[in-house]
């Protein structure tokens, strides 16, 4: 069993930087792949970005590649995804999520993904 919270969304303009984070309390999801998610008013969930339990191993939505990169620190048990060159289409609310049935194969629907934080908004401005 394991609680998840995002924290670090906000308002900014295009061409800006935010650094979200994900901590856990309660079960440790250090052995397990983690995800970020996002939905926007009216679309489907999508996911942005992924991790193995090691590292070693990443996935990243075509959109964002290049411009996002997710980290994570196994010992605090914690997630982040740090967002550059943000765009106003990277508007959306934006979920953490642990897959606790692997530990380094990414899977990238979110209908295996186990657990979910409550989200945090991402505002881009124009």
């Amino acid at each position: 069993q394991v609680q998840l919270v995002e924290s670090g969304g906000g308002l900014v303009q295009a061409g800006g930087s935010l650094r979200l984070s994900c901590a856990a309390s309660g079960r440790a999801f250090r052995n397990y792949v983690m995800g970020w998610f996002r939905q926007a008013p009216g679309k489907e969930r999508e996911i942005v970005a992924a991790i193995s339990w090691s590292g070693g191993s990443t996935y990243y939505a075509d959109s964002v590649k290049g411009r996002f990169t997710i980290s994570r620190d196994n010992a605090k048990n914690t997630v982040s995804l740090q967002m550059n060159s943000l765009k106003p289409e990277d508007t959306a609310v934006y979920y953490c999520a642990v897959d606790f049935q692997h530990t380094a194969v990414i899977l990238t629907t979110p209908e295996k993904y186990d657990q979910w934080g409550q989200g945090t908004q991402v505002t881009v401005s124009s």
